[in-house]
């Protein structure tokens, strides 16, 4: 891709998002996220009604009386975006590719942040750590982002999504909120490291997807492409049995995933290629502040 038609992408999309993190974001971030980063500022005696679970139990100790944690609201967040470039989100078959949703997910979010003066990094991970942005603040940073989200080259086409909770476990010493973005395809258990991940940080997962994914269209006979391993094969879309085994696939498959999130007590959201993600934005930020 040219370097003016990347910037000229570049500016549809802040626009766009910049827009919508303004105008409908801007409120719903605020009170979804400000207060969830909390840091230790002293110890107190234990007073009637304190949360048992504050109680500092090496000062109790030492004292012989309950003493707990006093926290404060940190001044600023740390929003880390994990992004997945693995081949499979260079797909679409309606409105746009996944990849694209991705990029104006990643993009909503980055502005909201930014609006709020918080802190905006990068990963990008296939099966591998691809690329970390570390986090900063301000207009030019987020345009960066959004110029490497569209024109990241990654080293693999495959999806290691463990790996890329693990590492920003790792990398991220301070309680950060962090948005895992991928389509989720990926056969390996990643359940331990959203479970140590969410116990550290604040994590949440989006899911995006592309309708042929739920279910497959009578088309007749199709050639197919893993875009994961590069393997291919044909397949007969007018066969009834083919499609309710597709779509039995991903019903199972989707079981399993929200099975996942509910474990690890991660909040999610699901948005399809030809869905305006507004919505679900709005409900995954409302459902925090029931």
């Amino acid at each position: 891709m040219e370097t003016s038609e990347i910037l000229k992408k570049v500016r549809k999309i802040e626009i766009k998002t910049k827009g919508l993190s303004q105008n409908i974001f801007a409120g719903q971030y605020h009170s979804a996220f400000k207060g969830r980063g909390m840091a230790f500022a002293e110890v107190r005696e234990y007073q009637f009604g304190d949360d048992v679970r504050d109680i500092d139990w090496n000062v109790t100790a030492r004292f012989r009386k309950p003493y707990v944690k006093v926290f404060e609201e940190e001044r600023e967040l740390t929003v880390m975006l994990l992004i997945d470039v693995s081949g499979s989100l260079d797909f679409g078959t309606r409105k746009c590719m996944k990849s694209v949703i991705a990029t104006e997910i990643a993009a909503t979010i980055a502005f909201s942040a930014m609006q709020n003066n918080d802190k905006i990094g990068v990963v990008f991970f296939s099966d591998r750590i691809e690329k970390y942005i570390p986090p900063k603040k301000g207009r030019k940073h987020i345009l960066y982002i959004i110029r490497e989200m569209l024109d990241f080259h990654p080293q693999s086409t495959k999806t290691d999504i463990g790996e890329a909770v693990a590492y920003f476990t790792r990398m991220m010493k301070r309680r950060t909120t962090a948005f895992v973005i991928s389509d989720f395809y990926d056969n390996k258990d990643f359940l331990k490291q959203f479970q140590i991940a969410n116990n550290k940080h604040d994590l949440m997962a989006v899911q995006v997807y592309d309708r042929w994914a739920k279910q497959l269209p009578d088309v007749g006979l199709m050639k197919v492409q893993d875009a994961e391993t590069g393997s291919e094969m044909y397949i007969d879309t007018s066969s009834k049995k083919v499609r309710a085994a597709h779509a039995r696939y991903w019903t199972e498959r989707e079981a399993i995933l929200r099975e996942t999130f509910s474990q690890a007590n991660v909040d999610w959201m699901s948005v399809a290629t030809d869905e305006d993600f507004v919505k679900a934005m709005m409900t995954l930020f409302s459902s925090r502040n029931s």
